[in-house]
């Protein structure tokens, strides 16, 4: 405020010294007058007159600028409206759309060691899985493909079932029996999902070993990217072989199936989707396709897809 009045006064005082020289100009040209203006040509009279109103624009006190004021009410708005938005910009934890931001950085302290154990297990996926998943998708149709991941999904059970008793989750273990005696009998042998088009049986949460142990609150330990297995926890590595008595398919195979399953672990597990090798490897090309850097993109992918098997 004090600047603008300081430019007025100067702007003033350079107008009024203006109009001063031009009204001794006139004055000294004309002759017996009482009047600047008389005996001034018509050049001479517009001068002065443009004069004599600037000095009387600038010599006028500047109309005061209006206030506005603020009643309590609108403060309170205002203060509400801010805060608001200040949360909207601080992010939420809720935020679908926030895929990083509210999951914990697993520790990684042998990153070294883990990175080159991933470039061979990339090359892996490359030249090996990935060629066999393309053979596989053309030899079955896509209702076999689904049927077979059906299969192995129901085959699954016990491992959802023992560990809904561990982590106290009766009600659950029943709704696994359940599931399981349906798309088992229903089903045909799991082929076919019944059990999805029952209410009550359609959205039971998935479970795992580790999932028990983070239950039972066992650190999660370190980052390990495992040849063929993929990347773990040290918590998911020994989840990992729980998992793997409890499944039928070892009884069965002595082991070889379980391991064939858990090699294509590669790719990352998505706990929504089912557990066979070709679902993995595609999940494994949706993570890496687009991704800078693959091995920091398939981390972030797996520390979430475990935080939402924890939190079942």
């Amino acid at each position: 405020m004090k600047h603008h009045k300081f430019l007025a006064k100067a702007f003033r005082n350079v107008a009024l010294a203006l109009s001063v020289t031009t009204l001794i100009f006139a004055t000294s040209r004309a002759e017996n007058s009482n009047s600047p203006t008389n005996g001034a040509t018509g050049d001479q009279k517009l001068v002065i007159k443009s004069a004599v109103s600037i000095s009387k624009t600038v010599s006028a006190k500047p109309s005061p600028s209006p206030r506005v004021t603020i009643s309590k009410s609108s403060k309170k708005d205002l203060s509400s409206k801010s805060s608001t938005l200040a949360t909207k910009g601080s992010g939420n934890a809720d935020d679908p759309g926030d895929d990083y931001g509210t999951i914990k950085t697993i520790s990684d302290p042998i990153q070294p060691v883990n990175r080159g154990t991933f470039w061979l297990n990339h090359q892996i996926y490359h030249y090996v899985f990935h060629p066999l998943n393309k053979v596989y998708k053309t030899v079955l149709p896509t209702p076999v493909r689904t049927g077979v991941s059906n299969v192995f999904d129901n085959v699954n059970y016990p491992v959802r079932f023992v560990n809904d008793l561990l982590q106290w989750q009766p009600k659950r273990a029943g709704l696994e029996t359940e599931k399981f005696l349906v798309n088992t009998t229903a089903g045909v042998g799991g082929i076919f999902k019944v059990s999805q088009k029952i209410p009550s049986l359609a959205n039971v949460p998935k479970t795992d070993t580790t999932a028990t142990f983070a239950k039972w609150r066992i650190p999660e330990g370190p980052y390990i990217v495992w040849p063929i297995l993929g990347p773990k926890s040290a918590r998911d590595t020994v989840g990992f072989v729980g998992d793997v008595a409890l499944n039928p398919v070892t009884w069965l195979t002595l082991g070889a199936g379980a391991g064939l399953s858990g090699g294509a672990a590669v790719a990352v597990e998505a706990p929504s989707t089912t557990s066979t090798t070709s679902d993995k490897i595609d999940n494994y090309e949706t993570v890496t396709d687009h991704a800078i850097d693959r091995y920091e993109a398939v981390r972030s992918a797996y520390s979430q897809n475990r935080k939402k098997v924890e939190s079942n």
